[in-house]
């Protein structure tokens, strides 16, 4: 699988350390914000030009690899999920 470049940057003299799209002042969770409210990456991305879509699919990889890693570590036996009330 091939490496993709880090999307992200957080330093604390830019936007007060909040994890923002490498290069820019883009918050990470207004991406999230915007999915949630309904919009498309490309209504993301024409909001907010800075951000590119190769740092947008990153962000999905990195975020796909993360869950593979906890699929792995789940144990169905050990830990109850979604257990209705």
């Amino acid at each position: 699988m091939m490496k993709t470049q880090w999307p992200l940057s957080q330093n604390p003299q830019v936007m007060s350390g909040t994890v923002v799209f490498a290069g820019t002042r883009v918050p990470v969770s207004n991406f999230f914000d915007y999915v949630e409210g309904g919009y498309t990456i490309e209504q993301f991305l024409a909001g907010f030009p800075g951000v590119s879509h190769e740092q947008i699919n990153a962000l999905l990889e990195m975020l796909r690899e993360d869950l593979r890693e906890k699929e792995v570590q789940f144990n169905p036996r050990s830990e109850v999920r979604d257990k209705p009330k």
